[in-house]
């Protein structure tokens, strides 16, 4: 998985932090209260995400409301996903990674393992 472009990222943290579909207007307003974007690219990026399968979108009026198909949560584990594929040695990368995470995240780890019935004898 490709990660986010940097306008696109900014559209799909919009959407994710507000967790209900939404106009580029909203979009556009948002981003400017932190830099300048212009509807029109906005526009462009939020159709290409669409195109991509990252938004799904239905008409209001005459503006498109759009809305993510996956959470930021899903997102980031493709990301993982993707990071340990690229190693030669996926136990040393995570061991690594492992090494690296914080106690509440460890703590966190062993949850999600445990959730999914991978915990073993942790």
């Amino acid at each position: 998985m490709r990660r986010l472009g940097e306008l696109e990222a900014e559209i799909m943290d919009c959407l994710w932090k507000w967790d209900r579909p939404a106009t580029v207007r909203e979009v556009v307003d948002d981003i400017n209260l932190r830099r300048p974007a212009a509807y029109t690219t906005v526009m462009t990026v939020a159709t290409i995400l669409y195109n991509k399968g990252w938004l799904t979108r239905q008409k209001r009026g005459v503006a498109w409301l759009y809305n993510p198909v996956r959470s930021r949560e899903a997102y980031s584990a493709a990301l993982m996903e993707d990071a340990l594929g690229t190693s030669r040695d996926r136990s040393a990368a995570l061991v690594h990674f492992v090494e690296r995470m914080t106690e509440e995240e460890v703590a966190a780890l062993r949850e999600a393992l445990r959730a999914t019935g991978r915990g073993g004898a942790l």
